[in-house]
């Protein structure tokens, strides 16, 4: 991508809308966050919505912007068509959507999908960008060993990367089903809040990690409560530790690379870390969540075709 005169960058997913405000050499100016997340957008209102939150940034001319995220989704602004994997950054690039928009050159990213090796598609969005950030910011683009990145939330992700390519990746629904099971089902009524108990969930890790029958273990987080063995207080983080546990193990059954990158929150990936350590990983890296979008989304940008675009 030849120079411009400003890069915006958004994440923009079904709950909240991240923005990125870049220098000419890739550095960010400015953030904004905002709860205006696809799913919140009434009557399809992306243009208004984006332009609100963009304000004076829009002052510059000429702009572009790049947008990733469930924008892309059926659900979004513009349908993006998902990359096939194995995918480079060039490849999630050649298949982004010009929007017609007084904004500016606004391009869409498409997300990326996989057809595992047990037969399931899986499907991904915005995360792709996350990890050629992260491969960004670690000068590993080139490297040709096996790396995963684990992406936690409420569809946490593990994604496979080799010689700077995105090879697998599968979803674990590890953040949902804990919400779900907390809330409204018979596991919840025992619990009292939600703050962390390090004990509590190192043993619902290593328990599920031990023996992966999730469904005979989710009732202990009642059981165990009734009977006075762990606290109504704890109660929340040994059911976190049961579902972490068993999605770091059915991980592991299906590669034996043993060193990972999280990328997260510090609170999401406090909790990771301490399930991948449990279980026997020998290398563990944090990244935050937002400084990876930032530095994917300008390097995706950066891919975009030469023949398109604003340019000085």
């Amino acid at each position: 991508m030849a120079k411009m005169s400003m890069l915006i960058g958004g994440d923009w997913g079904g709950s909240n809308l991240r923005l990125f405000r870049y220098d000419e050499n890739g550095v960010v100016l400015e953030t904004r966050e905002r709860t205006a997340g696809v799913l919140a957008v009434a009557d399809g209102t992306f243009e208004a919505t984006l332009t609100a939150h963009l304000g004076d940034w829009l002052d510059a001319a000429p702009v572009r912007i790049v947008l990733s995220g469930m924008i892309g989704s059926r659900q979004g602004w513009q349908e993006a068509s998902y990359a096939p994997c194995p995918a480079d950054a060039e490849a999630i690039a050649a298949l982004a959507q010009r929007v017609a928009s007084p904004l500016g050159d606004v391009r869409i990213l498409p997300g990326a999908q996989v057809t595992r090796v047990d037969g399931c598609i899986d499907v991904m969005r915005g995360e792709e960008t996350q990890v050629f950030g992260v491969q960004s910011m670690g000068a590993r683009a080139g490297d040709t060993a096996t790396r995963l990145v684990v992406m936690p939330g409420t569809h946490s992700k593990w994604v496979r990367i080799e010689g700077g390519r995105i090879v697998d990746f599968t979803t674990y629904m590890t953040g949902e089903l804990y919400a779900v099971l907390k809330t409204h089902s018979i596991l919840g009524r025992l619990m009292d809040g939600d703050a962390a108990d390090a004990h509590a969930f190192a043993t619902g890790v290593q328990r599920t990690l031990a023996d992966p029958a999730l469904s005979k273990w989710l009732f202990s987080a009642r059981s165990e409560g009734l009977f006075g063995r762990i606290a109504p207080v704890a109660l929340a983080s040994y059911l976190s530790g049961l579902l972490i546990g068993a999605e770091v193990g059915a991980a592991m059954r299906e590669t034996d690379v043993r060193s990972a990158t999280i990328v997260a929150t510090p609170e999401l990936a406090r909790n990771y870390r301490i399930a991948l350590q449990l279980a026997g990983f020998d290398t563990i890296e944090v990244v935050d969540g937002a400084q990876a979008s930032a530095a994917g989304l300008w390097r995706l940008a950066n891919a975009l075709p030469l023949d398109s675009g604003v340019r000085e």
